[in-house]
């Protein structure tokens, strides 16, 4: 059934058409294939084609679509890096003249064709020209982590056969050294930020690297582009690898620009007019398709943010940037409303007042655009010149029409929070299997707690639904990756007989085709009793009770009962890491139930019977709505440090990291169960 926005993501309207590149250029000849998928680098796939609709656009190499925005916005600015205090501006014909020369020094030091070139470090207009250079030289494109290990790094390398690795600095260069000796592809490492602490024939900086590709001419280079094929890999995403190695997502040319083509009309960008701050790992999937591929896609402007944007620096860009889009992973806005609310906490008792009213107004007003009614509320003229305007000029969000999150699980209190706000946050789904998105909220078209609807030209499929309807998300698209670069088994676990792409998520559509994630199959709690329990939605609302707790993680699989371990909010140092110290809004909260401690360690220490029992209550109140008494939380443990990506307990996106989790508090959890602990 058709949503009653009438927009692009709901499906009976017409589907927008992509825009149609001049024709000359738009004559990909594909290569030969008539498989679905590969797991060899220099294997093509047969595209998901469709004879009408989005899915039956013209294929596009990344060449020609940024052939397109550079004839057509050439002088528009493209790339703003700041050095020492000061922002550089690119062009977009300067960004691709720079990925041009980086391309023929790539060819020159020994580049060769469907070899990897490994980038190691935080967000820049380097990385990006390293990215494009690499793919216009007939390379594969591969990001690395800049928190692997060494190990770690050394796999992606060897996986992707790099002949060349870009890295940041002398931090990641240490890395690479310790088993650049084992890698016999290896020819080339380059440096892009500070000096080179020493000196090797095999070592250069970023500005002798672009000078040794001059005396190589166009044609040699215009061959290789001439040669590049619509449907043959060109990108490498290694997935973060929870459980057991990461596996080389081989995404195509017609993977990255159909997929940002088509998921960036459903958003309703303008050419030419959009600008954005890079700042989430560029290793992963969403950040590369938005950042560097959205980017090329509308001629938007990037804007690249510090590298401890994630500690706290990230404000300050977004204010001198001012973006019109911006994706948030779950944790940036929960960061973003604590620090809200830790501010409302010392506002008087005037402001606080006004400030509840107005977001009073802004739910009721954004929950009937949701509806459809569009009814505007009496006052909302006022509390958008009070409060909204002010709240979204100090996040430097007043400018921002499209603020997206993905990449993990969202709580409903933080999106009810930000729709009180009057901005409501666009819920994107996808995997590096699927490009990055698969559906796509945009303003027109949302509804709370759902992922927003399936990509115009892409389909979706629920396989074995239980009783309510929710069974495993399975898709089918152009987005839908090539395979496991090297891993035949793999692929053929992930991608069915027919094509179709197995998620592991579970997940259901409403009456209005809105897909709802209700879990994933490797996450969910299995009782010792054998009932299936996907533990996020419990874990949110007991976040959601009781305002002290920063992490929970449910723990039960194969176990007796449910327990909880759950973290206190505290202040992050300077490297991201942890305190022992409480935040502002835990502070106020032990002075409401009048306690003293202000760290983590003396709350558990003195076990302050008024946190413990408060936090009891918040899990009983959760507990009173659980569907079956096996849902209920027995039990729960207060961990004395929360979870970090320096930690070892979230991922690069910060995405729990269940198993390792699990490892890391093995005591804890058989303390809760009566469990002896071998000694």
């Amino acid at each position: 059934m058709a949503g009653k926005h009438g927009c692009p993501c709901c499906p009976n309207t017409e589907e927008p058409r992509a825009v149609p590149l001049s024709t000359a250029k738009a004559q990909t000849a594909l290569a030969p294939a008539d498989q679905l998928w590969s797991t060899s680098r220099d294997q093509a796939v047969r595209l998901r084609m469709e004879g009408s609709g989005p899915a039956s656009e013209t294929p596009i190499t990344v060449h020609q679509l940024f052939m397109e925005t550079v004839e057509n916005y050439g002088d528009r600015p493209a790339l703003v890096s700041k050095t020492e205090g000061q922002w550089v501006t690119l062009t977009w014909r300067q960004y691709y003249e720079q990925c041009r020369a980086a391309a023929k020094s790539f060819l020159k030091v020994g580049l060769e064709r469907y070899h990897g070139v490994g980038i190691l470090g935080f967000n820049s207009a380097e990385w990006f020209i390293s990215d494009v250079g690499c793919i216009f030289a007939g390379g594969l494109a591969t990001g690395i982590y800049t928190t692997n290990s060494p190990e770690a790094c050394q796999y992606v390398a060897e996986s992707c056969e790099a002949n060349i690795l870009v890295v940041e600095n002398q931090k990641q260069l240490e890395k690479i050294l310790q088993f650049k000796d084992q890698l016999p592809h290896l020819k080339a490492i380059v440096q892009y930020k500070g000096e080179l602490q020493q000196k090797a024939p095999f070592l250069y900086t970023w500005a002798e690297f672009m000078k040794q590709g001059e005396d190589v001419p166009d044609e040699q280079l215009d061959a290789v582009i001439d040669s590049l094929r619509a449907n043959e890999c060109c990108t490498l995403i290694f997935t973060s690898g929870t459980t057991g190695n990461p596996k080389g997502v081989m995404l195509s040319h017609d993977n990255l620009t159909w997929t940002v083509r088509t998921a960036s009309l459903v958003a309703g960008l303008k050419y030419g007019e959009e600008v954005l701050v890079s700042y989430l790992p560029l290793s992963h999937v969403a950040a590369q398709l938005i950042d560097i591929w959205m980017c090329v896609c509308f001629a938007m402007t990037t804007y690249f943010a510090d590298p401890d944007a994630l500690k706290g620096s990230l404000v300050n860009t977004l204010k001198e940037a001012r973006p019109t889009c911006f994706l948030g992973v779950p944790r940036v806005w929960e960061k973003m409303q604590e620090k809200m609310k830790a501010a409302g906490a010392k506002a008087s008792p005037m402001r606080s007042a006004v400030a509840g009213w107005a977001k009073s107004i802004g739910l009721q007003y954004n929950y009937s655009v949701m509806n459809g009614e569009n009814q505007v509320p009496w006052g909302f003229m006022l509390a958008n010149n009070l409060v909204f305007k002010r709240v979204r000029e100090a996040l430097g969000l007043d400018r921002c029409k499209l603020c997206f999150t993905g990449a993990a699980p969202v709580t409903k209190d933080t999106l009810e929070y930000f729709m009180s706000l009057n901005m409501p946050l666009l819920e994107l789904y996808g995997m590096s299997e699927s490009s990055g998105p698969h559906t796509i909220s945009s303003n027109s078209c949302y509804c709370i707690a759902s992922c927003g609807k399936v990509m115009p030209g892409a389909k979706t499929k629920l396989e074995n639904p239980d009783q309510d309807g929710s069974g495993e998300i399975c898709f089918w698209g152009r987005h839908v990756f090539m395979g496991y670069l090297n891993m035949p088994d793999k692929t053929t676990e992930a991608l069915d007989q027919d094509g179709w792409l197995h998620s592991g998520d579970l997940g259901r559509h409403d009456k209005n085709d809105f897909l709802f994630i209700t879990g994933r199959i490797k996450e969910l709690i299995i009782t010792a009793g054998g009932e299936n329990i996907p533990p996020v939605l419990i874990e949110d609302s007991v976040k959601s009770e009781v305002a002290i707790i920063s992490n929970a993680m449910l723990i039960g699989d194969r176990l007796k009962f449910l327990s909880i371990m759950v973290t206190l909010k505290c202040v992050v140092d300077d490297n991201g890491d942890p305190t022992d110290a409480l935040t502002p809004e835990a502070l106020s909260f032990c002075q409401q139930h009048d306690v003293t401690a202000t760290t983590v360690s003396g709350i558990i220490a003195n076990k302050e019977p008024a946190i413990y029992t408060a936090i009891q209550e918040g899990i009983e109140r959760v507990n009173a709505r659980a569907t079956s008494n096996a849902q209920k939380i027995q039990k729960f443990v207060i961990l004395e440090q929360d979870f970090s990506i320096g930690g070892g307990e979230l991922g690069p996106t910060m995405k729990l990291r269940r198993p390792i989790v699990v490892k890391m508090y093995q005591e804890k959890i058989n303390e809760l169960y009566g469990v002896a602990t071998e000694k």
